[in-house]
């Protein structure tokens, strides 16, 4: 059995004239992080292995939950391949993951991770929004064999304000 959890990074400020990369959050995206994460925590006991983006909307989010969620250093990695909008990138990545690893954690970016949910879940959503997480289960023993799994879990921001 394994579990994917895929989370959009926070909502990103446009106020100051960056590369798309270099965006931060907004404070309006760590107000929807603590949200998440506290729902999350009352949902769960996963202890995932954590994946981010190197964008550091992303980088950011993940380090929020990080924190909250007190996992160790040796269980967080960023990746550039997670910096991505294509959902091939994300399976691709998600494919070639560690076998020992049960609860995979990724932060990303629209619309790889919306399409990803899609593709994998059994519950269409229209769009995963800022700082959304949704947990998927597959009854595989090996990532590289992951196909349509059980949507568990689904957390958007405007469900907990």
């Amino acid at each position: 059995m394994k579990t994917l959890i895929l989370v959009r990074h926070g909502k990103s400020s446009w106020e100051q004239d960056l590369p798309d990369h270099e965006r931060p959050l907004k404070p309006r995206g760590f107000k929807d992080a603590d949200l998440v994460i506290k729902a999350f925590q009352l949902q769960n006991n996963y202890k995932p292995s954590v994946f981010s983006s190197s964008a550091v909307r992303a980088l950011t989010t993940a380090k929020l939950f990080k924190e909250a969620l007190e996992i160790g250093e040796n269980q967080f990695s960023v990746k550039k391949e997670l910096y991505t909008f294509d959902e091939d990138d994300l399976l691709n990545f998600v494919k070639n993951a560690d076998d020992a690893i049960q609860n995979l954690m990724l932060f990303g970016h629209n619309p790889a991770m919306t399409n990803l949910v899609n593709q994998l879940g059994d519950e269409v959503i229209d769009n995963l929004p800022t700082t959304g997480l949704v947990v998927l289960q597959f009854e595989i023993d090996s990532w590289k064999d992951i196909n349509k799994g059980k949507t568990l879990v689904k957390l958007f921001p405007k469900t907990f304000r």
